[in-house]
């Protein structure tokens, strides 16, 4: 990352619909970081995480989940 976790979990929380955002380093190897972000919110623009994400000098390898509904499980 070219910015700290901390700085980037801050970014993200200040998007419109986000309510909470939650960042865990899983490994550190050489110059390689690999972490696990959830983000919980309401309505929140997919494009504007991203685009916050890939600023930052990270990349979306994958998305293990999506919740939607009235009530989530």
């Amino acid at each position: 990352l070219q910015v700290s976790d901390i700085v980037l979990r801050e970014r993200l929380s200040k998007i419109k619909g986000v309510e909470a955002v939650d960042i865990v380093i899983k490994e550190i190897e050489r110059k390689v970081e690999t972490t696990s972000i959830t983000i919980e919110g309401k309505n929140f623009d997919f494009k504007k995480i991203k685009e916050v994400i890939e600023r930052a000098g990270a990349s979306i390898q994958n998305i293990d989940r999506i919740s939607a509904g009235k009530r989530l499980i």
